[in-house]
C-alpha cells in the first residue's frame, strides 16, 4: 500500500511554487521521493523555497512568467534540457485582480486569463512530449491544474474578483478538456482549493485564521498537509484510474454556498 503512493523516481514540475499552495505542493512531492522543478515570476521566492526544500529532495528553480510565451518556451527548454521524462505538472502559477464591477478594467481580465488559461493551456502542450515519455500502461503522466472553489460556486456580494473566479470555471472545463484529448497516456485532473493562507487570501484572513475557519463546515481553514495529501494522490499510482475530475479541497465550503 505504501508503494502506491510513492512518487520514486518520479519527475514533477510545480508552477507558482514559490510561495503558498505551490510551495505546499513542492514540499509534498519531494517527501514523497519525487524530484522538483518549481517556476514562477520571483526568483527570490524560488532561491528562499529552494533553500528551505533541499533537505528534502532534489529541487531546482526556473524563473519564467508563465503568463507569456517567452516564459512558456523557456520553462519548456530547462526542463526538456535536463530531463528524459516527466511525470506529473502541476499548473499551479495564478494571478488574481480585484476592483469594484463599475470600475472593472479590461487589463484585469487580460493578465488574469493569460496566467491562469492561456498559460495552463500553453505549458501543457509544450511539455506533452515529456509526459508522453513518463507514461506507462499502469501508471500513465500526469497533469494537476489549480483551479478554485470560486470555479466551482460564484463568490459573494462584495468579492470583487470577477477575472479571476471566471478564470478558474474556465480552468475546469480545460481539465475536463483536456482529459479527453490526452488520455490514456496523461490523466488531467483539478484541484479546487478552498481557502488556505497566502498573499492572495491575506485580506480575507485579516480577522485571524482560526475566527474565520470556525465559520467552515470543518471548522478551520486548508492547512498544508491538506494540500501535500491531495497533490501526492493525484500524482501518485493510486489515481492511476481518474481523469476530468475536478475535486474541492475546500473543508466544505462548496456544500453551503
Amino acid at each position: 500500500m505504501t508503494d502506491l503512493f510513492r512518487l520514486d523516481g518520479k519527475v514533477a514540475v510545480v508552477t507558482g511554487g514559490g510561495r503558498g499552495i505551490g510551495l505546499m505542493m513542492a514540499r509534498g512531492l519531494l517527501q514523497a521521493g519525487a524530484s522538483v522543478y518549481i517556476s514562477s515570476r520571483k526568483e527570490a521566492e524560488l532561491n528562499a523555497a529552494v533553500e528551505t526544500l533541499s533537505p528534502l529532495g532534489r529541487i531546482s528553480a526556473v524563473p519564467a512568467d508563465l503568463g507569456t510565451a517567452e516564459g512558456v518556451a523557456a520553462l519548456t527548454a530547462a526542463v526538456t534540457g535536463r530531463e528524459d521524462a516527466l511525470h506529473a505538472l502541476f499548473n499551479n502559477a495564478g494571478a488574481a485582480w480585484g476592483a469594484p464591477y463599475d470600475e472593472f478594467p479590461e487589463s484585469g481580465f487580460d493578465k488574469v486569463y493569460d496566467v491562469n488559461v492561456k498559460g495552463v493551456f500553453l505549458l501543457t502542450r509544450a511539455l506533452t512530449p515529456l509526459l508522453n515519455s513518463a507514461a506507462t500502461e499502469d501508471d500513465p503522466a500526469r497533469v494537476i491544474n489549480t483551479g478554485s472553489i470560486d470555479g466551482i460556486v460564484a463568490p459573494g456580494k462584495g468579492r470583487d474578483n470577477f477575472s479571476y473566479s471566471a478564470s478558474k470555471a474556465a480552468v475546469h472545463m480545460l481539465t475536463k478538456h483536456l482529459a479527453g484529448e490526452l488520455a490514456p497516456k496523461i490523466l488531467v485532473n483539478a484541484i479546487a482549493p478552498g481557502l488556505f493562507e497566502s498573499r492572495m487570501t491575506k485580506e480575507m484572513l485579516r480577522a485571524g485564521s482560526a475566527a474565520v475557519g470556525s465559520a467552515l463546515p470543518l471548522g478551520r481553514i486548508g492547512q498544508p498537509d491538506d494540500i501535500a495529501g491531495i497533490s501526492v494522490f493525484l500524482a501518485s499510482r493510486a489515481s492511476a484510474y481518474i481523469t476530468g475530475a475536478v475535486i474541492p479541497v475546500d473543508g466544505g465550503v462548496s456544500t453551503i454556498r
